[in-house]
Order: C-alpha cells, then sequence, then structure tokens
C-alpha cells in the first residue's frame, strides 16, 4: 500500500437529504458583484456541510423568462460558513445576468425566507498536504474563501482568480495565504487569462493539491493543462464546471 497516497486519501460521505426553511437575518454588499446574506433558523440545528466546495440547493420562484413556465427554479450556492449552535448560515451571491438568483438577491429583504436542500455529499480534502493552489472566477469566490479560512495556521495556499475589475476580497486567515487577482481585459478569455497567470506560478515541490472552478470549458482546459503539461498528479487535481455557457443551472464535475 502507499502510504504516501493513504496518508493523502480523499474521501465521500454521504448526508441526509431535507429542505429547510431559512429567514434573512442580514444582507451586506462585498462587492459590486458580490452580495452576502446571513440567514437563521431553527432546522439549522442538524446542518451539516463537511467540505469547503459542498453545493445546496436554493428554491427560487421562477417566471415564464427562464423556461420553466413560472414554476420554481432551482440553483446550487456553496455555504460560506454555518454555525449549528447558533442556527446560522452565511450564502454568498454572485449577481450577473438576470435570472431567478440575482432577482431575488438584489430585492430580498431581512425577514424575508428561502428554501434549501441539502447538501447530499461532501468530497472532503485533507488538510494534510504540503500545499494548495485554487482556481476559479467569481462564482468560485464563496467555495475559495472558505477553503482558504478554514485551512489549517501556516498551511501554504495559492489563489488564482479571473474577475471583473473591483471584485477582490480578503479573507481572515491564519494560512500562509498568496493571492493573485487576474482582471478581465476584454481581449482574452478566462482560461487564456489564467493560463497565463499560471505560468507565473510555479508549482512549489511537496505534495499539493489544486482545486479548479469556473465556466466548465475553462475548468477543464485548466485541469488538462495541469495534469498534462505541468505534470501534476491526477488524483490531486479536482475541477468542476460551476456554470456552462448559455445554459442555466449547469453544474458538471470535471473527469476524464
Amino acid at each position: 500500500m502507499n502510504l504516501q497516497l493513504q496518508r493523502h486519501a480523499v474521501t465521500r460521505i454521504r448526508h441526509e437529504l431535507r429542505r429547510r426553511m431559512l429567514t434573512v437575518s442580514s444582507t451586506e454588499l462585498l462587492t459590486p458583484r458580490m452580495r452576502r446574506f446571513g440567514f437563521t433558523s431553527p432546522d439549522l440545528h442538524d446542518f451539516v456541510s463537511a467540505a469547503h466546495d459542498d453545493h445546496i440547493k436554493l428554491f427560487f420562484p421562477g417566471t415564464a423568462k427562464d423556461g420553466q413556465g413560472g414554476e420554481t427554479c432551482m440553483r446550487d450556492f456553496t455555504p460560506r460558513s454555518f454555525d449549528r449552535n447558533r442556527g446560522t448560515l452565511v450564502i454568498d451571491f454572485a449577481l450577473h445576468e438576470a435570472g431567478p438568483a440575482t432577482r431575488w438577491a438584489t430585492s430580498a429583504q431581512i425577514g424575508d425566507t428561502l428554501q434549501i436542500g441539502g447538501p447530499k455529499g461532501s468530497t472532503i480534502v485533507p488538510d494534510d498536504f504540503d500545499w494548495y493552489l485554487l482556481i476559479g472566477d467569481e462564482t468560485a469566490l464563496p467555495a475559495i474563501g472558505r477553503r482558504v479560512e478554514e485551512l489549517r495556521t501556516g498551511a501554504p495556499v495559492a489563489t488564482l482568480v479571473v474577475m471583473e475589475a473591483g471584485e477582490t476580497q480578503h479573507f481572515q486567515t491564519q494560512a500562509a495565504w498568496t493571492p493573485r487577482w487576474v482582471a478581465r481585459d476584454g481581449s482574452s478569455d478566462d482560461a487564456a487569462l489564467l493560463r497565463a497567470a499560471l505560468a507565473d506560478h510555479a508549482l512549489p515541490s511537496g505534495d499539493g493539491f489544486v482545486w479548479i472552478a469556473a465556466e466548465a470549458s475553462v475548468a477543464r482546459s485548466l485541469r488538462n493543462h495541469i495534469i498534462d503539461d505541468l505534470g501534476h498528479p491526477r488524483q490531486w487535481t479536482k475541477a468542476a464546471g460551476y456554470w456552462k455557457r448559455g445554459q442555466a443551472d449547469a453544474h458538471e464535475k470535471i473527469e476524464d
């Protein structure tokens, strides 16, 4: 048995699926395109989210424009933080083109309610690697922020994030965090910008874990580059498409 791989074993666990009704308790505009909501609910007393990139379903009222005939729309979001003892949950909303989630986030007030479901499972990457590299766009920031803040004291972690100008965030962390913010210039796609940033970021020595989340084609391109061109171990690389151009509510796990 390879003890090195055993030490860095990625584990997957399932959770009991249930819906919970939450009440908005606070709201804050973090950046021009990111709004944070605090929620409270007695239903959160047994809420479980074991991984930084878990996903929960949020249920929004739809319209005929959403292509669902006014029926409820479901969207995936990352639990940014939670406290079971206090019955609180924080969710960050990336504000973009019109859609049910953005419509709700731009009009929601303290006291409004929202139903969630899940998460149905967690993929847990252990905090025992020598270093971490987190890559993504605005939609990945809630997961990236949570991971950076939860890593052990002194853990080396670098983040490469492509975003619109003015969307940088600061995370409170005890980890040794090195951020790189890549502003879109209007002439290059996200994959090209992130690959250029990677060219200036040599992967450190030792055992590292690379995590990627962005538009599906961008995430796939970066994953292939890191594995095939940079030679990073496949089992220590995880990529997901958090959205897909031209398709609503698309979340894709990037695999071979």
